[in-house]
């Protein structure tokens, strides 16, 4: 039987054992979430810069979250087969390319294909949320992820608050105004350093662990006929954001590309999906012939209700970060550094928020603490609709932050029973899960270049009070899974 970890408690002053591994863990997270996010409060100074519109830079913001969609579920694929130390390592190298290529854009269409690009990193946080379920117990999972995403969350406010001022030093230094090139650049730098530093210092699991891998890849494994539809069922969503996406850079939208490069991005959509389809049953047709015992089933159900609730939750947190700034700058008539600083504190609060959503599952019970906080979230983004030039500047700062606690502690509380749903699995689960966030930001990011910033956080708040109706067919993570390590044996993980 393998060891999880020998050490009792989260002790956060800890940098030795599954510790060290959490504190690299939310580390590499926190660079990715920078890297992901270094233009937000840069928005303005950059279309000063490039010549953009308006129209281009809400398209830079949908860009930027596209290519995560596809990229979360490869990378929970390659994270099951590869772990990941490999994988995080090869990521966070490879996405500094895109970075400096945004730094050094001289036009849209080069900083369009730098922001798609960067899109991929966006994926890294599936990785860690397999190698934290590695290394900590079930009482404690919740905590640990929670610290993992929320502390690595905080990237995107880091950046808000710190580029900026980066940026005019960089201005004043050069003596011109390229001073965000530079510090987009820094981040890019940042992440290619760290890819060393974390390839030295990770193992994928506590010594003498199992560290389980799919019978097969290349597609999800279910355990019943049931579920195999539903999976494919859950695949469209996801190719229907990548279908928007293509719409909204078409002629009928901000025409980034022409009809027939259009027509062509719309069919290769359907022949993917065909060979997804494809794949999935050649994985997966075993259960048609021969049912899969009991003791080794897992309910895709489950998947399915977390996939939702993350994309009302981090789909929106993405979508909101993306536009806070400029939302304040508009309804308040502030300058753009004020509004970013006010704006980050919507992510500031990803520092308790996500782990204190860790801490109430392992607690109170995953589905009690996702029912609370969805009709929380729900509330909250009613409330921010109803903000205009007429609030005080303080209360509408105070809104946004409470509804951010909601939404990040619901992130929280998602990925505290992700890992329980089937280990060898964590990866792929995590990745679909977390690309359902990004489907959620395409469509709100979407809907927001189409109405008025009222109508944006109403779509948001209806969307939560579906998530809360969905999430009453959950049920709650109980006994142990099951897993066959390699000489056949079968190992319980408890999950509660």
């Amino acid at each position: 039987m393998s060891v999880k970890n020998t050490s009792t408690g989260i002790k956060l002053l800890s940098f030795t054992g599954k510790m060290k591994t959490l504190h690299l863990s939310w580390m590499a997270f926190f660079i990715t979430f920078m890297v992901w996010f270094n233009h937000a409060p840069l928005l303005a100074v950059i279309a000063v810069s490039l010549g953009l519109s308006a129209s281009e830079i809400k398209t830079l913001l949908i860009l930027n979250v596209a290519l995560t969609i596809p990229a979360r579920v490869i990378i929970g694929m390659v994270t099951d087969k590869y772990g990941p130390r490999l994988t995080f390592s090869i990521l966070l190298a490879v996405c500094s390319i895109p970075c400096f290529m945004f730094a050094l854009a001289d036009n849209f269409e080069q900083a369009a294909l730098a922001r798609f690009l960067l899109g991929f990193i966006g994926a890294g946080f599936v990785i860690g949320i397999r190698l934290v379920s590695e290394w900590f117990p079930a009482n404690e999972l919740g905590t640990a992820e929670g610290i993992y995403g929320g502390w690595g969350n905080f990237g995107s406010a880091a950046a808000a608050m710190s580029l900026p001022a980066i940026a005019l030093y960089f201005s004043y230094v050069s003596g011109g105004e390229n001073g965000w090139r530079y510090a987009i650049a820094l981040t890019g730098l940042m992440s290619l350093v760290f890819s060393f530093i974390w390839y030295f210092n990770i193992d994928d699991t506590p010594k003498g662990s199992t560290y389980f891998k799919p019978k097969q890849t290349g597609a999800m494994e279910v355990t019943s006929i049931s579920d195999f539809y539903l999976l494919l069922v859950m695949k469209l969503p996801m190719y229907g954001a990548l279908a928007l996406l293509t719409w909204k850079l078409s002629p009928k939208g901000v025409n980034l590309f022409g009809d027939n490069i259009a027509l062509i991005a719309y069919l290769s959509l359907v022949v993917l999906f065909i060979i997804e389809v494809a794949q999935t049953y050649k994985v997966n047709k075993h259960i048609f012939t021969t049912p899969v015992l009991v003791e080794h089933q897992y309910k895709f159900k489950q998947v399915a209700v977390l996939n939702i609730l993350y994309f009302a939750t981090f789909g929106s947190e993405l979508a909101v970060i993306s536009m806070l700034p400029l939302f304040f700058a508009d309804v308040f008539s502030l300058d753009m550094v004020y509004a970013g600083l006010l704006a980050s504190l919507y992510a500031f609060m990803n520092l308790m928020s996500r782990p204190g959503g860790g801490w109430l599952s392992d607690k109170y019970g995953r589905k009690k603490t996702l029912l609370i906080l969805t009709a929380g979230l729900a509330i909250g983004y009613f409330t921010m609709s109803a903000i205009d030039s007429s609030w005080p500047l303080a209360l509408a700062v105070i809104a946004a932050m409470a509804c951010s606690f909601f939404v990040q502690a619901g992130e929280g509380a998602v990925f505290a029973a992700v890992p329980l749903i089937k280990r060898r699995l964590t990866g792929q689960i995590a990745g679909m899960t977390g690309a359902y966030g990004n489907v959620g930001a395409v469509v709100y990011l979407t809907v927001l270049s189409l109405v008025s910033y009222q109508i944006f956080f109403l779509v948001i708040s209806a969307t939560a009070v579906l998530g809360f109706m969905v999430l009453l067919l959950m049920e709650e993570p109980k006994g142990a899974m099951t897993e066959i390590n390699e000489d056949g044996t079968v190992e319980l993980i408890h999950v509660s």
